[in-house]
């Protein structure tokens, strides 16, 4: 950190606008950081309430050793409060946040410091002064003002508030009475028990009632932490910069941060409580939930608990708003990068990155691979990660050679490590030759986490071993939120620029068809659930099964017996083939040719077997697919459809062109009627998605009225009318699962 003159910051802070307690901290960080008492008595003159001495004999009262420390940058605190400004975030100032950092997470609290508290002796006591600072800071003077007196004690031992108090005093009528009480706010507010202290509400009411709906404005909420060391608790306050109000020790084990919230309304305290606790609790400051009610008690200065004062310990520090605050929070978290001037940018364009797949897909882009059930998609990435792997083709492109991370979701270990062998073997690529070593396989069958749960450990492997791809397989497996909802599944798919962007790496991952036949969609439109998926990868292949003719299918029947006799042949007449070419002169995948051949050279028994073996071969043949392989790409002119075969377990390219003019499954010609049909789904498929997306947004507690839905404009104009007729008609259908409808209002079930 760069290091700074503490006397030249003092010059920043005024003594006179300090508490007691944040009097002893500027002393107590000068003191740690290596300044003497002169400094600190020097500084502290300018106060009216300056005792010549007393900064020396309080000096040499800080004890660290006690296990309170307080640092500088207590003192880096106070100055902003008058006016510094640090040039640059420390923190920060070497670039944007690390990949391990969470969103919100600001600071180490295994390592902050603790900042010691320094409770008011009993000469410096004034309980109508400190009362009367707390009123001054957070309330208006005609503010109506909640405080408890009475406690009872609960059957654990423990005090608590024995009545609602008392709600019918302003600000300014108690500020005048505590002016002239002469230090006895009993005189002012009650007698209490100093066995329990005293408790004040600490936004406004409407002088009726104590409840929520009796707050007539949301100012402030209160954060209070009972699970870590008081001076570590304060030191937290401070480095997350929180924009408190006030500060007040319970008497017990926790301080009393009043925050400002500044809400217009309760559904908005709601949401900004929730985001401070959240940041809270992220940077080590473990908040007591049961404090989000705006209507809260929170402990009054100026009283005693036991054997300690309720005090306050400062007021007005960190951020001047909450608005300021969550711009800071926010600006910490931003790591995107800087505006470019094209015009300068222009002079120096950087080159494209590397093609991974030529034609296809670029070095540090993003592949959907989409397919049907069974069409062997998981076969085909294996295929590619091998080709990736060996620098070998895959349909039809030579990969560039790299490493590889298979992620796989859906075999366990075995089965996975078999099927890698499988594809090698049928792909003929000797175990001597193979480059496996640099293909790496993380098996998480039954170990699954989330996407975005799993991305950060994925992307901590992945760098140690600079992967040209990553391959997810499947995504069924890790996808979080609803499927159909665009906005969830843009978010789902952000990861992958998330493990892209930090690796360098090629994200592939594939995903299934939607249910019903597929031929007659556009191959945009035949992935399962939401758009988004076919709109977000760099690159979109799309496979679909074709319908084999009966020529195809008889070609690879023969093709199968033919594979039969050249292998009884080669094991009983080993020069077969010489023979064959040199005086049959024919070719040896002439069917009817090589029938007729094995029936001259094979005996009885070997003519059992090659039946046998054709049996087998012509059993696999039946079960080859044809299939269509056609892609919709970012960076890359479309290319024509890739017809090819699946034959257990491998694809293979259709290089004879036997699927010509075979069409997709589910693509015959369609009748009027079923036209119009499909345009009123798609329509339909349209509207729903628009009301998905505008749930989201209008959703308050579950639920969105049709009302507000019409008003909202998210539903492309549609009127109440049209809307109370199709909702309920879309959720009988079950095209909106999970909600129900009642008296204009739409429910999240």
């Amino acid at each position: 950190m760069t290091k700074y003159d503490l006397k030249e910051l003092l010059e920043y802070i005024d003594p006179s606008s300090l508490s007691y307690q944040e009097w002893c901290n500027v002393g107590m960080a000068l003191k740690h950081e290596g300044y003497s008492a002169d400094d600190w008595d020097s500084w502290s003159s300018a106060d009216s309430r300056y005792k010549k001495g007393e900064c020396f004999t309080k000096w040499n009262s800080f004890n660290e050793e006690a296990g309170a420390v307080v640092t500088g940058g207590t003192i880096f605190e106070y100055a902003k409060r008058g006016g510094w400004h640090p040039p640059v975030k420390e923190k920060y100032k070497d670039g944007a946040i690390d990949w391990d950092d969470e969103i919100g997470s600001i600071i180490d609290a295994d390592s902050v410091d603790s900042i010691e508290l320094q409770e008011p002796s009993d000469n410096d006591w004034h309980p109508s002064n400190e009362l009367i600072r707390y009123l001054s800071t957070l309330f208006e003077t005609d503010d109506y003002v909640g405080f408890v007196m009475q406690s009872m004690e609960n059957d654990k031992g423990k005090y608590i508030p024995g009545n609602r108090g008392i709600y019918k005093m302003t600000a300014g009528e108690l500020i005048e009475k505590l002016h002239k009480c002469n230090d006895d706010i009993g005189e002012v507010l009650g007698d209490y028990n100093q066995e329990a202290g005293a408790w004040i509400r600490f936004n406004p009411l409407n002088g009726e009632g104590v409840r929520n709906a009796d707050i007539t404005s949301f100012k402030y909420a209160l954060v209070e932490s009972d699970s870590i060391d008081i001076g570590k608790q304060l030191s937290i306050i401070h480095q997350i910069e929180l924009p408190v109000a006030a500060v007040v020790y319970s008497g017990s084990k926790s301080i009393h941060a009043i925050v400002k919230i500044e809400a217009n309304d309760s559904k908005e305290y709601k949401e900004r409580v929730a985001y401070l606790y959240k940041i809270c609790d992220k940077n080590g400051l473990e908040v007591d939930n049961q404090n989000k009610n705006p209507s809260r008690l929170s402990r009054m200065p100026g009283v005693i608990r036991g054997e300690h004062k309720q005090f306050i310990i400062e007021t007005n520090t960190g951020k001047e708003s909450y608005d300021e605050w969550v711009e800071w929070i926010e600006s910490i978290d931003d790591d995107l990068p800087d505006e470019e001037c094209l015009a300068d940018s222009l002079k120096d364009i950087p080159d494209y990155a590397e093609e991974l797949i030529p034609g296809i897909l670029r070095q540090g882009h993003k592949m959907l691979l989409v397919g049907p059930s069974k069409s062997g998609k998981s076969f085909a990435l294996i295929e590619l990660c091998i080709a990736i792997t060996e620098g070998t083709e895959w349909i039809g492109r030579k990969c560039k050679q790299g490493n590889v991370l298979y992620v796989n979701f859906e075999l366990d270990r075995p089965s996975c490590l078999h099927r890698f062998e499988d594809v090698y073997n049928s792909l003929g690529i000797p175990e001597g030759k193979r480059h496996s070593k640099n293909l790496y396989t993380w098996n998480l069958r039954g170990k699954t986490l989330t996407l975005d749960k799993l991305v950060p450990k994925l992307i901590r492997r992945a760098k140690k071993r600079n992967y040209r791809a990553v391959v997810i397989d499947p995504i069924y497996k890790v996808i979080t939120g609803d499927e159909n909802s665009a906005s969830e599944m843009a978010n789902f798919c952000n990861q992958f620029d998330k493990i892209a962007e930090a690796t360098g790496a090629s994200v592939i991952y594939a995903h299934h068809h939607s249910k019903g036949a597929q031929g007659s969609k556009k191959s945009m439109d035949r992935a399962s659930g939401s758009g988004v998926f076919a709109r977000d990868p760099d690159a979109l292949l799309d496979m679909i099964e074709l319908d084999m003719n009966k020529e195809v299918k008889e070609h690879f029947l023969n093709e199968a017996r033919v594979e039969a006799m050249h292998a009884v042949l080669d094991k009983y007449v080993p020069k077969w083939r010489t023979y064959i070419y040199q005086t049959k002169k024919t070719d040896d995948h002439d069917f009817e040719a090589m029938n007729d051949y094995c029936a001259e050279m094979l005996g009885f028994e070997q003519m059992n077997e090659l039946q046998y073996l054709t049996e087998l071969k012509v059993d696999e043949a039946k079960h080859i697919t044809a299939l269509q392989i056609s892609g919709t790409l970012r960076e890359f002119a479309t290319f024509d459809p890739i017809n090819c075969f699946f034959k257990y377990p491998i694809h293979f390219l259709d290089n004879g062109n036997l699927l010509k003019g075979c069409r997709p499954e589910g693509s015959k010609k369609k009748s009027k009627f079923e036209k119009m049909n499909e345009t009123n789904k798609k329509k339909q498929d349209e509207n729903i998605e628009l009301f998905l997306n505008a749930f989201d947004q209008l959703n308050h507690d579950g639920q969105v009225t049709v009302k507000e839905l019409a008003e909202s404009g998210l539903m492309m104009g549609k009127t109440q009318s049209a809307l109370r007729g199709a909702i309920p008609r879309w959720i009988k259908k079950e095209e909106l699962k999970g909600f129900e409808y009642s008296n204009g209002i739409i429910k999240k079930t």
